[in-house]
């Protein structure tokens, strides 16, 4: 029978060597990962959550965790989360494969953003919606006001599988923590996970509510001055402030109530 249970090995704990640094980053991002498949934010056994793991673990190297190609986010666990290098090759001895598709656009984004600690890429409907959007995210709404200034855009170029987008795509970013890659979907960097995910959570947010705005007709514009001041008053993304934890914890206890797994 070829089911995925039985192509599929059983999660063992983490083992007791590892780093206890290395242990938390593969809890943590497992954890997101569960979080993503309990919002709806997944694409088959497509797309990628990476996360670079801290000095103490690696000497300074950029090593990073990622999804193995060919689990569905529900099935990841801090286990079977593959440690690789910028290249992609597999540092861990894990024997799931890498999407290259998938590590080339947040490669370049770890190696050539200092502060990108943790990327994620979404192909949300919404998301991709409004990527397609002649004029993208649009301020008209109490989420877009919070990303005033935030929000880069990257042209279409195919599959992300070649290198050389990198440089090309790193000029589109700049500092912007959000990024709509037009006609594919959405992304967001950050110092930390927690972080991340604010970031990605507020730009996934406003372009639900332009979706289901635009389907009625035209939309109230938010001034210049308005948005303005609503991303100095927001805190979400401010490490001052948390950095979006709180959010973040409180996921993982929803996800803890379902199924707890992740951390195997």
């Amino acid at each position: 029978m070829n089911t995925l249970a039985t192509r599929v090995p059983p999660s063992a704990p983490v083992h007791p060597s590892i780093h206890p640094d290395e242990r938390a980053a593969r809890e943590q991002l497992a954890a997101c990962y569960r979080i993503f498949a309990m919002l709806g934010w997944t694409e088959m056994i497509y797309n990628h959550i990476t996360l670079r793991l801290p000095d103490s673990v690696t000497g300074g190297e950029k090593q990073f965790l990622i999804n193995p190609f060919g689990l569905h986010y529900s099935e990841v666990t801090a286990s079977n989360l593959v440690k690789i290098d910028l290249q992609g090759k597999v540092l861990d001895g894990s024997t799931w494969p890498v999407n290259p598709a998938g590590f080339t656009v947040h490669a370049a984004i770890h190696d050539g953003l200092p502060g990108a600690h943790c990327v994620m890429h979404t192909h949300t409907t919404a998301g991709v919606a409004v990527a397609c959007l002649q004029g993208g995210l649009q301020q008209t709404n109490f989420y877009t006001a919070q990303l005033h200034g935030m929000v880069a855009y990257h042209d279409f170029e195919g599959i992300t599988i070649h290198a050389d987008e990198g440089p090309r795509l790193l000029r589109s970013i700049g500092e912007r923590n959000a990024v709509i890659l037009r006609n594919h979907g959405l992304l967001a960097w950050g110092q930390t996970l927690p972080q991340t995910f604010a970031i990605l959570w507020t730009l996934q947010r406003a372009c639900e509510i332009q979706m289901a705005t635009f389907s009625m007709g035209a939309a109230i514009p938010v001034s210049e001055e308005i948005a303005q001041r609503c991303t100095r008053d927001a805190l979400q993304f401010s490490p001052e402030h948390g950095a979006g934890q709180d959010v973040f914890d409180a996921l993982v206890r929803q996800v803890d109530r379902i199924d707890a797994s992740y951390k195997n």
